[in-house]
């Protein structure tokens, strides 16, 4: 995993957002689209808020998540909402190329998250997934000391103990992510800089879920200063 610092968030959201733009314009050329896995969190919203204004080709992208709350299709709480609000409504991406993971709509949660295994079973390989990280180290619904950073054979799985609200979420597991071209963690703030340096250190994806990520291509932590300062 390589370390790559910007001076502030604004910097780091910034920075991504050009990397990211300049990323899809190269796998576009060369493969003739690109597939990304999108993130929450208040720093992911903000780097999609920024690409909507970058020259990007957009009816050669598929977009898709890498953990979802497991909540009604209109809550506020979901990412797919959250990104379309920042990003999604505001640009010319196809509608049958933005895969939302299902919502609770009257589906149970595992058959959500079989639903989105075979969803995601149709993509192919994804180019780049996108992760924020917790102050516990945590990626996606991915949590330290729980079950699903052990869960291999499928996709995406039910995560029903989230320590944080909404309990109830849709994950990417570890091997997941890890079959990604590319990887990138983009994380920001002073109470970071521990999750930071732990995942940084070797620890076990027991104890920080988010140093037991790597794209098969490229594997980078992008942050700020203050997430960084204990490196």
């Amino acid at each position: 995993m390589r370390a790559i610092v910007e001076g502030d968030r604004a910097a780091l959201v910034a920075a991504t957002a050009d990397r990211l733009t300049a990323l899809i314009a190269e796998l576009i050329a060369e493969r003739g689209g690109a597939v990304i896995a999108l993130t929450g969190g208040s720093v992911g919203i903000e780097l999609l808020s920024a690409l909507a204004d970058r020259d990007i080709d957009w009816e050669h992208v598929v977009v898709t998540w890498s953990d979802e709350r497991f909540v009604e299709a209109g809550s506020p709480d979901r990412n797919a909402r959250q990104a379309r609000e920042a990003l999604l409504d505001r640009v010319p991406i196809p509608a049958g190329s933005v895969l939302e993971l299902p919502a609770a709509d009257g589906a149970s949660l595992d058959a959500a998250a079989a639903a989105a295994t075979e969803l995601l079973a149709g993509v192919g390989a994804i180019d780049l997934t996108l992760l924020g990280m917790g102050p516990d180290a945590h990626v996606a619904s991915l949590f330290p000391g729980l079950p699903g950073v052990r869960d291999t054979g499928s996709r995406v799985i039910a995560v029903r103990d989230s320590p944080k609200p909404p309990p109830e979420r849709l994950s990417f597991t570890l091997e997941a992510i890890n079959a990604s071209d590319r990887v990138w963690l983009i994380v920001a703030g002073a109470d970071k800089a521990d999750a930071v340096a732990l995942a940084s250190s070797g620890a076990s994806a027991d104890e920080a879920p988010a140093g037991a990520v790597h794209g098969r291509l490229e594997t980078l932590m992008l942050l700020d200063e203050d997430a960084a300062a204990r490196l």
